[in-house]
């Protein structure tokens, strides 16, 4: 009998929207080698591995290329399919340990809440290759993180409109790239939202990642300092969307999505 295998789209409430993850719960522990080659045949930005512990689950991110550090996007929909696939009560915490220490996700109605550390960033001049990589876009200042570069630009459209050279990104000092601006005034489905993003991160395998927790981990504390508010409805504008609530509070970043399966198959080796 094989392994089951869940894919699920996250931050989103519909499917076909949101990033897609996989999710794959083990019966024991796996080499890195047998994990990298499961999400390299999945294709998909990340492949969550979940190994019971007596307090939790120990919890492993991998791309198609490389195993990452902190991951939001595949961390809800690996909480999500714990409840809704029954390993966990619906009223019981999920407990991740990671490489990025101990992560929590909890329900709140319809909603997953996810309670991740803050990654603070310092500004830094504009990096001319970083101009080249966003293909010559207007940018008005550069922050980074250990994540990577944050820029932002003048506009929501100025956002959505990029289209980077991914040559150049990839030979970037940084691990990815957030472009990000306030949002425009005009509602998206009914809501209207106080940033926008992207998130590119041709390094780790990913050229635009369609909806980013860990890049939200950097710019909660970057809106909050200033907008001087600590909760926000944000919005990663990328093909699929995907839609964030955020809030800043100390050295922690809660971020609630939701989340919808997909797809449920069977790893045969």
């Amino acid at each position: 009998m094989g392994l089951a295998i869940t894919q699920v789209d996250a931050f989103t409430d519909e499917p076909f929207a949101g990033n897609p993850a996989a999710v794959c719960i083990l019966t024991e522990a796996m080499s890195d080698r047998w994990m990298q080659s499961v999400a390299q045949e999945m294709n998909l930005s990340e492949t969550a591995f979940l190994l019971k512990q007596e307090d939790g689950y120990r919890l492993r991110w991998f791309t198609p290329a490389v195993e990452i550090d902190l991951c939001g996007h595949a961390t809800l929909a690996s909480a999500h399919v714990l409840w809704s696939e029954g390993h966990l009560p619906p009223d019981v915490e999920a407990r991740f340990h990671t490489r990025s220490g101990l992560l929590m996700a909890k329900r709140q109605g319809d909603w997953i809440q996810l309670d991740f550390p803050a990654n603070l960033s310092h500004q830094v001049a504009i990096p001319p290759p970083l101009t080249e990589a966003l293909a010559g876009a207007a940018i008005g200042e550069v922050w980074q993180s250990s994540l990577g570069y944050l820029a932002v630009l003048d506009s929501e459209r100025s956002v959505r409109e990029v289209s980077p050279n991914f040559g150049v990104m990839a030979d970037l000092p940084v691990h990815g790239v957030i472009i990000t601006s306030l949002a425009d005034a005009t509602p998206k489905f009914g809501k209207v939202f106080d940033f926008v993003s992207r998130f590119f991160a041709p390094q780790m395998g990913i050229n635009e990642d369609p909806v980013t927790g860990s890049a939200h981990c950097c710019l909660a504390p970057f809106w909050r300092d200033r907008l001087h508010k600590s909760e926000f409805l944000a919005y990663q504008a990328s093909a699929r969307g995907g839609v964030i609530r955020v809030r800043s509070e100390g050295d922690r970043v809660y971020l609630d999505g939701q989340a919808v399966t997909v797809l449920r198959g069977e790893l045969l080796v």
